[in-house]
């Protein structure tokens, strides 16, 4: 027998909603006009700055990349993410932002099933919360560690090791969902299977050692508390041989 599967840990950022093209993005966009910054980030455009985790670096990469130098680029990336931060959560709050389907009846699942609940992501706590009170209220997420409680972003495998320490678990107790190359990077550094959920963005990229890659949550082979254990259980097994 391998190890349980006892926890999940979800990332939130394109994996638990399709927030990138039209939560975050429009809110740089917004940011950018307030702060009198002419930049639009096409759609195209923000799916190539994504390999670069962090709205604030992000920023920063492309306004040296337009010419500006380290330190006015720095300043200023701070000032423009503070804006855009602050305006992702007002369209948290108001409902905006919907969870992927099949989501919902997932989450219930693991929770009937006895499964612990997790996030791992790199946005920041001020729009994580709201936005996990929206998706996933009525089932308790026991850890949450976002952006604000590391010093390193992903592909650095912090934030899931500070999830498992918090949650008391090994990682070959506990299952990753993912929807991103880079995302599951960090899961399986810290030593967890993974299984990759992807969206628009993600779709193309390469998801080698993933325990499984999915389209969605939903559909004929829809994601539920069984189909988690047994792909743990085959991701585990291949591990520890």
């Amino acid at each position: 027998m391998g190890p349980e599967l006892r926890a999940v840990v979800f990332d939130v950022d394109g994996t638990l909603a399709d927030t990138e093209r039209d939560g975050h993005r429009p809110a740089f966009n917004t940011a950018f006009a307030e702060h009198g910054v002419d930049v639009e980030w096409g759609v195209a455009e923000y799916g190539r700055l994504l390999a670069i985790t962090g709205g604030s670096r992000r920023i920063a990469a492309d306004l040296r990349a337009r010419g500006l130098g380290d330190a006015a680029a720095e300043e200023l990336a701070t000032r423009v993410h503070r804006t855009k931060t602050a305006l992702f959560t007002e369209r948290v709050v108001s409902g905006a932002i919907v969870a992927r389907p099949g989501l919902p009846e997932l989450v219930a699942d693991l929770a009937t099933a006895g499964i612990r609940l997790a996030v791992a992501t790199t946005g920041s706590r001020s729009w994580v919360e709201p936005l996990l009170d929206r998706l996933l209220g009525g089932h308790p997420v026991e850890v949450v560690v976002t952006g604000d409680d590391v010093a390193e972003l992903k592909p650095h495998p912090e934030v899931y090791l500070r999830a498992l320490a918090a949650l008391g678990l090994p990682a070959a107790e506990a299952l990753a969902v993912e929807d991103s190359a880079v995302g599951l990077r960090a899961a399986t550094a810290a030593g967890l299977a993974t299984v990759v959920v992807t969206n628009g963005y993600t779709a193309g990229q390469d998801f080698a050692g993933a325990a499984a890659v999915l389209a969605g949550y939903a559909g004929p082979e829809p994601l539920t508390a069984r189909r988690c254990r047994d792909l743990h259980r085959a991701a585990t097994r291949t591990t520890c041989r």
